[in-house]
């Protein structure tokens, strides 16, 4: 154990240190397995003792992400939107397109800061921004928003582990992890009662539409239901 806090304690005082967690996080938003939030994390564990100095370390994991996801969004606009456009009217890929862009034009802002905190989700939301044409300047500035966010979150995390086992980075880290860990759960379980009461809505409303009696019909007739169009997915 002392051998591998002598690692870590080696690479996060390194003056190349700056440059790894930038690359890391810029790397994170175009390929997820990169782990930039554990290493944020780490950072602000350290930082809590001067070493590495917390604004550098926000200020560098929010440039990589923001850089990153802009990344992401391009290979969404050249690659996915060669495929919207050959999508053709009436089939289920341009129903899914047509969805997904009106979805991120209603809200497309506040999904992509949600996303930045969504293990996965964030290179999802970009690629798809992209893909569906939404606009770059409107994008920059969530993603400005969202990188900034998540910088601070990370590596406030991190520095109230540190301060709270100054002499143990170790368990700072642990601690840090731990309550990161407990946001996703957070944002997880609500985004998963929110389907729930979604999807229930939508079986409440699909019966009572089912149901409905058209003027001339007896009571015992039912209206046959309105067909609904297909769902990304299906």
């Amino acid at each position: 154990m002392d051998g591998l806090m002598g690692v870590v304690d080696t690479a996060v005082t390194s003056p190349w240190f700056y440059l790894a967690l930038f690359a890391v996080a810029f790397l994170d938003g175009f390929f997820p397995v990169v782990p930039s939030e554990s290493m944020v994390i780490t950072a602000g564990v350290y930082a809590a003792s001067g070493r590495p100095e917390l604004v550098p370390v926000v200020s560098l994991a929010a440039a990589g992400a923001f850089l990153g996801d802009h990344v992401s969004y391009l290979v969404g606009r050249r690659a996915g939107g060669r495929l919207v456009r050959g999508a053709r009217p009436g089939t289920r890929r341009h129903a899914a397109f047509g969805w997904a862009r009106r979805t991120m034009d209603e809200r497309g802002g506040l999904i992509l800061v949600v996303a930045r905190y969504v293990p996965g989700g964030r290179t999802a939301v970009t690629l798809t921004m992209g893909a569906v044409g939404y606009r770059l300047r409107s994008f920059s500035l969530f993603a400005a928003v969202a990188a900034v966010s998540w910088a601070l979150y990370g590596a406030l995390l991190g520095y109230v582990g540190g301060v709270a086992f100054e002499d143990d980075p170790l368990k700072g880290v642990a601690v840090g992890l731990g309550l990161a860990l407990g946001v996703t759960g957070a944002v997880e379980a609500v985004r998963f009662a929110r389907r729930r009461r979604r999807g229930a809505r939508d079986r409440e409303g699909s019966l009572e539409g089912a149901g409905a009696v058209r003027p001339g019909q007896g009571p015992g007739e039912r209206r046959p239901a309105a067909r609904v169009g297909p769902m990304p997915g299906e």
